[in-house]
């Protein structure tokens, strides 16, 4: 690879990705541990074998029943009504945020951001040639206002990224630090809002902020929600004006028309997957309960994981959790762990495993 005429900021470096590891129990990818009903598969299928009879022709570019849908489903979400225009969808939510680094970063311009957040944000920074910038969080995992402000100040972002809830960290962010971040820069303003459905009661979504913030933009995923990371579904909602430019920079046809029609149907089963997202916010509060009840320190979180803590050395521990065949992800903050909620049945084999485990490491 170091023989070849590449970039000079790829030299040496590894594709991202987490272990994939032919293990019982997987914890560490925050993948939604259910997988699609019967009915969902049964109805999937239907819309399959219609869409494959047409393969000859290119999809539609725009996705336009499936942006409608999607605006449908935010409003019955987060209660916002959104235009079909305002509504963009891409190849997961990395394609959303690559292409909002083409659109609006780029040479000469700088992304900024608060670590500990997503280890990706970066390397969509290198990939359009944007200066890559990171504030620090808390210790608590929130963005002092104050600190971020004069971040901004300081390096006049053309692009600011927030996760809300954040990852590996779960926390979520307050709309008046975003509403302030907005004001005090000429940029965009993008809210990464991967894992919003599972945020606990009262925690409102950025959707709500759309209509009086011309520069903010709402990124979102089916990936974790609707049990469809294999399908490879993101979206952006924005204004008519921002979602116009994310089109001049996307690939023609970056949506295959397979891909967008087993979307529309999972959307039409949205009722049947909240349900399922609600259990799993009930496991995760358990989950961080339980933690804490034994000793380690817990983020306290919107997402579907858990980031927990703290370890003198925590690949040691990560290590022995995997060979009592549970794997979760080493990330975050040193010292901490993160865990993904699983099923039931997952949940207790990684309790019953870190017990041992701990009896092991003190």
């Amino acid at each position: 690879m170091t023989d070849l005429p590449i970039r000079d900021e790829l030299r040496g470096v590894e594709p991202y990705g987490a272990p994939q590891l032919d293990v019982p129990v997987c914890l560490n990818v925050n993948e939604n541990p259910f997988p699609p009903s019967e009915q969902l598969v049964a109805d999937a299928a239907r819309a399959v074998a219609h869409t494959v009879r047409g393969l000859n022709r290119y999809p539609d570019r725009e996705a336009t029943t499936l942006r409608e849908r999607l605006a449908g489903y935010l409003d019955r979400e987060s209660g916002v009504a959104l235009r079909t225009e305002q509504v963009w969808a891409a190849n997961g939510s990395n394609e959303i945020m690559l292409q909002i680094l083409q659109a609006f970063g780029g040479p000469g311009r700088t992304a900024l951001s608060f670590a500990p957040t997503y280890s990706m944000y970066p390397e969509y920074a290198r990939d359009t040639s944007t200066r890559w910038v990171v504030g620090r969080r808390d210790d608590d995992f929130s963005i002092d206002a104050e600190t971020a402000l004069k971040a901004v100040a300081e390096h006049q972002p053309s692009v600011i990224l927030i996760a809300s809830p954040n990852n590996p960290t779960g926390t979520a962010v307050p709309l008046d630090t975003v509403t302030a971040l907005h004001e005090a820069t000429d940029g965009m303003v993008v809210v990464d809002e991967a894992y919003t459905e599972f945020r606990r009661d009262g925690v409102p979504s950025a959707l709500t902020l759309l209509a009086d913030h011309p520069r903010l933009i709402v990124a979102r995923t089916m990936s974790k929600a609707f049990a469809f990371a294999g399908a490879r579904v993101g979206y952006a909602a924005a204004s008519e004006q921002v979602i116009d430019v994310l089109r001049v920079v996307r690939l023609p046809y970056h949506l295959s028309a397979v891909t967008q029609a087993v979307a529309v149907v999972a959307l039409e089963h949205a009722a049947e997957l909240q349900a399922r997202v609600a259990q799993l916010r009930e496991e995760r509060d358990a989950l961080a309960a339980w933690l804490r009840g034994i000793g380690l320190e817990v983020a306290d979180s919107d997402a579907n994981f858990v980031l927990f803590g703290r370890f003198a050395d925590r690949h040691a521990v990560w290590r022995s959790l995997l060979d009592h065949g549970v794997l979760i992800r080493e990330t975050g903050p040193d010292g901490w762990l993160r865990v993904s909620v699983g099923t039931p049945e997952e949940t207790t084999a990684f309790r019953e495993a870190l017990v041992e485990v701990l009896k092991e490491h003190t």
